[in-house]
């Protein structure tokens, strides 16, 4: 490989650089998924309801979808090692807002201010992985950046479970610390400015814009869980989000130089890749909360237990996803991209078949498989879409491609645990059932709580589906020089 040389024409070393940035990023995307199983928890010590405390996820991934549009400005504006290493430092702070935390508003404050690095040092994980490695090479690379993107949130609830077992709620924060403090002194040394930078204006419409757009999204599509599609709140935020984000889309279209360049979908690959990407974090994100429904609810099985369960999936994933890495290097992204769905379409349609009977281990083995499948298609069909925009376009194709995907897991999440809610609810029988015959109404009951997984598994299977017949469409492994040179004109005769 060709000697590391930073955007000032100064050697560094490119090994530190890499290992500081995914154990920095790995911190921040793992506190997506954190308090997974410390719900309950924080209900008692704050004595606060199930609507309240859902808020520090869901205010954590709102703030973080609306980060990730602004980092392509940051990352295009900012010496990349500053913009690191203050994104860093702002979740640190919030970190120990919430380790110290005296009451539940103190907390949330310091999820919120957490979200803020995450939504910037994700997708500027991506951009400087991209940026530091030559084209032919950067399938490897994007492999180790799936550990972080992939590996990270799917740990989660297994290692907030145990802490919350085994310590208190606050070790789930205090932990991460001392790692923080070390990666911000290693930055300070290691990480270097790779990223060309300029002077482009921001515009502050844009910003607005983006932000209450896709904030409104976001919270919409949370709030579905809760508030059934026909709530007032959730029609009237997705419906104030799309307008938004429809003048947003117009604006940048319209713009010379726009705050998110939404021109990068002219290139059939990238669009592509971003589809197959979207999909996959749907088929991950939604079964990821189904799965340990149905292991606590008809299983019996405790937080911890249902997140060790997982775990070895989540391993599988962190195994493969360097090996597919250099997979794609060699061989490109159409063939991992078809043999991934084809396995995450087999293992997500043997769910539709469990029952109470199902063995653990079984269900074990047929995540491990979705995970596998997974691997072989998220970070190669990602690396294809970026081979195809250039360089220039990177930092703006991360924060698109990243956006999207944030949107479609929360859409995904969203149908998935309301069909899993309402046929459930629809199937069960009635009250009068309850007093007249209690063991037949507790069969029937079960029944309708097994027909709801069956039918949030078939939607998961159709997307897994869809997206299958979508892999078909990338190109095979061709010249990435000339990939490159060709979807640059192709912007640039969409720009023009």
């Amino acid at each position: 490989m060709s000697e590391a040389i930073d955007s000032n024409g100064k050697k560094y070393n490119r090994i530190m650089l890499i290992v500081v940035l995914l154990i920095g990023t790995f911190c921040t995307v793992l506190n997506q998924t954190i308090l997974a199983t410390a719900y309950p928890t924080l209900m008692k010590a704050f004595d606060i309801s199930t609507s309240t405390v859902q808020w520090l996820t869901t205010g954590f991934l709102m703030v973080n979808g609306i980060m990730i549009p602004v980092s392509a400005w940051l990352s295009s504006r900012f010496n990349s090692k500053w913009l690191y290493i203050s994104a860093m430092g702002i979740f640190e702070i919030g970190t120990i807002m919430a380790w110290a935390a005296p009451n539940y508003g103190v907390l949330l404050a310091g999820r919120l201010t957490q979200a803020l690095g995450v939504g910037v040092a994700m997708p500027l994980l991506q951009t400087i992985m991209l940026s530091i490695f030559p084209v032919d090479k950067r399938g490897t690379a994007m492999g180790l950046a799936g550990v972080v993107v992939g590996v990270a949130p799917a740990i989660g609830p297994t290692l907030s479970g145990w802490i919350i077992d085994t310590w208190q709620w606050r070790d789930l924060f205090g932990m991460i610390i001392p790692i923080m403090a070390v990666v911000l002194v290693l930055a300070l040394f290691f990480m270097k400015p790779v990223i060309e930078t300029g002077k482009p204006k921001l515009d502050w419409l844009s910003l607005a814009l983006s932000t209450a757009g896709f904030g409104s999204l976001l919270y919409g599509f949370s709030s579905v869980g809760d508030d059934g599609w026909g709530s007032k709140t959730v029609i009237f935020t997705l419906v104030i989000g799309t307008i938004l984000i429809a003048f947003f889309v117009w604006r940048q279209l319209k713009m010379e130089k726009p705050f998110l360049q939404l021109r990068v979908f002219t290139s059939k690959e990238f669009t592509i890749a971003t589809i197959l990407s979207s999909v996959v974090m749907i088929a991950l994100v939604g079964v990821e909360m189904v799965v340990p429904l149905y292991l606590q609810i008809v299983h019996g099985m405790s937080a911890l237990n249902s997140g060790l369960t997982l775990l070895p999936g989540a391993l599988m994933m962190a195994v493969m996803s360097p090996i597919t890495g250099r997979a794609f290097d060699r061989i490109g992204a159409k063939r991992l991209s078809i043999a991934g769905l084809f396995l995450l379409t087999a293992g997500t349609l043997s769910f539709v078949m469990i029952t109470k009977q199902t063995p653990v281990i079984y269900i074990t083995f047929l995540y491990g498989v979705r995970m596998f499948g997974i691997s072989m298609v998220m970070m190669p069909a990602t690396t294809a879409g970026m081979n195809a925009l250039p360089t220039n376009l990177i930092s703006h194709g991360t924060a698109v491609n990243n956006t999207v995907r944030q949107v479609a897991s929360s859409i995904g999440t969203a149908i998935l645990i309301s069909v899993l809610s309402n046929v459930t609810k629809n199937q069960m029988p009635g009250k009068a059932l309850l007093s007249s015959s209690p063991l037949e109404y507790k069969v029937k009951a079960f029944d309708a709580t097994i027909s709801g997984y069956h039918a949030a598994f078939w939607i998961a299977v159709i997307f897994c589906l869809a997206g299958f017949v979508i892999s078909f469409f990338m190109k095979n492994k061709i010249d990435n020089s000339q990939v490159v040179n060709n979807e640059k004109e192709n912007i640039q005769g969409g720009k023009a």
